[in-house]
């Protein structure tokens, strides 16, 4: 999807526009958006446990960070 060939009536916005909204009402519209987007294209289950592929440390000098 290059930006040339996309017009912006044909162009899906990610957030709702909230140039004329109150704090409140912002932050309704960009929840339901956001909601509305994650039910749409959810994100797939982890098949591996977490922290998992994190880098493991044997032994550590003292005052070194550890990633």
């Amino acid at each position: 999807m290059t930006p040339e060939l996309i017009t912006y009536g044909e162009k899906e916005a990610l957030m709702a526009n909230t140039k004329n909204l109150s704090k409140e009402e912002r932050k309704k519209t960009k929840r339901a958006k956001r909601k509305e987007r994650e039910q749409k294209n959810p994100k797939k289950k982890r098949d591996y446990a977490r922290g998992s592929k994190k880098r493991k440390m044997k032994k550590m000098v003292r005052g070194q960070a550890k990633r």
